[in-house]
């Protein structure tokens, strides 16, 4: 490996380092005391490994590049939701958010630099696709958020809740995803329960399977926001390659291989899925799997010609889905002030901030 430059020293097991270490006449544990800088000491450049001699530092900076999200600005709403802009090596700006509830703390993550799947209605989908997010930089939000959660409670629990809701879509981007989850679970990580951890999908059926088959540990979350082709294909314009039937297909396998209930997420819009005919609609899809049903508030993005359902009609459609005995909550908005809320992450892919 010596002499091979790695795009990532964190895309690197600790078989690897060792093997690194052995083939460059340095000591084998090496490669164990690097992983521990990198993963459970967070670590945020080479120099920062001070029981490592300056002749091991210095090979490390020759081979190997150190790629780390850095929190560059913070915005606190008024209800106490805060979102971070993270800086990326190559100048890209990604947003994680803090979202506090009582005395509990859910950190949402980004997964991807803007977005592939260009959903109408999502400030993310407009920026357009520049990359995936490596594990580590997912990594790194997880780690600052939780830092920040315990600064702000006297729980030295940090972080309750890890959702990879923000920008992106995290199935798209499989591997990175579920290494990042790997090492926050991990104990040579953050050490955090899997229980605790959400991927949340627009729903990708073939990585929906693959989720299934490599038993992730952590829960599933799929955006629908409406039962019907039609609807959801204005909406989520990928569902014209892969319909809902594919979809539903695919979430019975998950239910099948699992044994676990999973979540739909729908966001009510005004005129367009909240009427009691798309609330029947939704309830005759839930009939094929126990699910749980999150209705959510619209966060209005600029320029989508859409508008949030009053909430009246929210009511009466969660209403019509409990008389349906479906297990459903309304869920608030939070941060709207500082376009913190679901739909409405927009980093920019080329350096500037975008409505910062």
């Amino acid at each position: 490996m010596s002499g091979k430059l790695i795009s990532d020293i964190r895309d690197l097991s600790p078989e690897d380092l060792k093997s690194f270490f052995i083939t460059n006449k340095e000591k084998p544990f090496r490669g164990r005391q690097v992983f521990e800088w990198l993963w459970k000491k967070q670590c945020a450049s080479f120099e920062d490994m001070t029981d490592l001699s300056k002749t091991c530092r210095e090979l490390l900076k020759i081979n190997f590049t150190f790629q780390k999200a850095t929190p560059v600005k913070t915005l606190e709403s008024a209800d106490g939701t805060v979102k971070i802009a993270f800086g990326l090596f190559d100048g890209s700006i990604i947003e994680g958010v803090l979202i506090p509830s009582g005395g509990r703390f859910t950190a949402c993550v980004s997964s991807q630099v803007g977005c592939p799947l260009a959903c109408v209605f999502c400030a993310t989908g407009m920026l357009g696709f520049k990359r995936n997010l490596t594990a580590g930089e997912i990594f790194d939000q997880v780690a600052y958020l939780d830092k920040l959660a315990f600064e702000r409670t006297n729980s030295p629990a940090g972080l309750s809740n890890i959702v990879y809701m923000g920008m992106g879509e995290p199935l798209l981007n499989y591997e990175n995803v579920k290494k990042s989850v790997e090492m926050i679970t991990s104990a040579d990580g953050l050490g955090m329960s899997p229980q605790r951890i959400t991927v949340s999908s627009l729903g990708i059926p073939k990585m929906i399977k693959k989720f299934a088959d490599d038993d992730m540990k952590c829960h599933l979350a799929v955006s629908l926001h409406s039962a019907g082709n039609e609807k959801r294909n204005r909406l989520l314009p990928y569902n014209l390659k892969h319909p809902l039937d594919e979809l539903m297909e695919a979430l019975k396998y998950y239910y099948r291989k699992t044994g676990k209930r999973f979540t739909l997420e729908y966001i009510l819009f005004n005129g367009i899925n909240d009427s009691l005919s798309d609330a029947r609609e939704l309830a005759a899809f839930c009939k094929n799997f126990p699910v749980k049903i999150n209705l959510l508030e619209y966060n209005p993005v600029e320029g989508t010609g859409l508008f949030p359902s009053a909430q009246e009609k929210m009511t009466q459609f969660a209403d019509f889905l409990e008389k349906k005995n479906m297990v459903v909550n309304i869920r608030k908005s939070r941060g709207k002030d500082i376009e913190a809320a679901c739909g409405q992450l927009a980093g920019s892919t080329n350096g500037e901030m975008v409505k910062w």
